[in-house]
């Protein structure tokens, strides 16, 4: 194919010698590279939430849902130490792995740059840090301690 190169394409048009478009330049639909506004978007999944305002709002609870879980599982201890150090340690790396996917839906629902779905990462990413990160519902050992008895 002219413009083909070793299986990859240099300076190659995305219109064919009979000037027409190929078929995967015809069929692909633009993604914005700008905040908009707008029930109208496809977040995570091709298609999902499409039009449907009502999806979009079951999509907006899944992002909401998705940050709070992350920020849940980046304070929370919730494995404490014991006689098993590799037994310890690979279920922290479970849940570490667990996290950083997490982390990176969220990161892929944000890249949708639809300015709702933003919004909403940030509110509960924010809440879930004041509930889980911040001092404000952590328990302590002592009347007048600093130090958290407890993770979670």
């Amino acid at each position: 194919m002219e413009g083909m190169n070793g299986g990859h394409m240099h300076g190659m048009s995305p219109v064919d010698s009979n000037g027409t478009a190929p078929m995967f330049y015809r069929h692909k639909m633009m993604m914005h590279m700008t905040f908009f506004w707008g029930t109208r978007s496809d977040i995570l999944f091709s298609g999902w939430p499409g039009s449907d305002t009502g999806m979009y709002c079951v999509a907006l609870v899944f992002v909401f849902a998705l940050s709070v879980t992350l920020e849940w599982l980046s304070h929370c201890n919730m494995v404490t130490d014991g006689p098993n150090r590799v037994g310890f340690g690979l279920i922290q790396t479970l849940i570490h792995a667990i996290r950083v996917g997490l982390a990176y839906m969220a990161m892929l629902a944000v890249m949708s740059f639809n300015a709702g779905v933003f919004l909403v990462a940030v509110a509960s990413h924010a809440l879930g840090f004041f509930i889980f990160g911040s001092r404000a519902f952590k328990k302590t050992s002592g009347k007048n301690s600093d130090v958290p008895a407890m993770h979670c």
